[in-house]
């Protein structure tokens, strides 16, 4: 009687064990069918999103005739961006006059420039990247950077951009000029 009471025991033990794995496993079959059912629901959405989306294209091509967008506009939005350049180059050359300013302010030492020799030469390796032979050579000074050397040129009258001046040097790393590195500046179109 006491072997069947322990094989009894031992049943239940496995019954129990049994059950519990088919619990874990039951929650896991219907975690698994959420996750299916979210996934399911999120690609509805996306094919929602997507007809929309070409309906809206199947309309702004009903809009234009069904032609390419004229040159006429690429043109006037292509001066747009140059203007919207122009304008940020403005004021990153003003940003950094009041941070010269801050500084100046800030007791920190004046630095001192010297003024840009001119030369007829062209840069090493022939002429510059637009074609000019004429320009002026430079002399990296110390805490030199493009916008600085740009503004002293300007003060001489010379009107030139940061961006010609990297055409002029293809290769010129704006962010690691050397004290004594030569580069050319190109002479303004006449």
């Amino acid at each position: 009687m006491k072997r069947i009471l322990v094989w009894f025991l031992i049943l239940s033990s496995f019954v129990a064990a049994a059950r519990a794995q088919d619990d874990a496993t039951q929650q896991q079959i219907n975690k698994t069918q959420r996750q299916i059912q979210d996934a399911l629901d999120a690609q509805a959405v996306q094919s929602k999103r997507i007809d929309a989306l070409e309906k809206e294209i199947s309309d702004l091509r009903d809009k234009s005739g069904g032609s390419s967008v004229a040159q006429g506009d690429l043109e006037k939005l292509a001066d747009q961006v140059q203007e919207i350049d122009k304008k940020r180059q403005a004021d990153r050359e003003l940003i950094l006059k009041e941070i010269e300013k801050l500084g100046k302010a800030g007791g920190s030492p004046a630095v001192r420039r010297s003024t840009p020799t001119v030369t007829t030469n062209p840069p090493p390796g022939g002429a510059s990247a637009g074609g000019r032979e004429n320009g002026y050579e430079y002399a990296v000074q110390r805490n030199d950077t493009l916008s600085i050397i740009v503004k002293a040129y300007r003060e001489q009258g010379i009107k030139v951009t940061t961006d010609q001046i990297l055409k002029a040097n293809p290769g010129l790393n704006p962010n690691s000029l050397k004290v004594g590195q030569k580069i050319f500046i190109p002479a303004p179109a006449k």
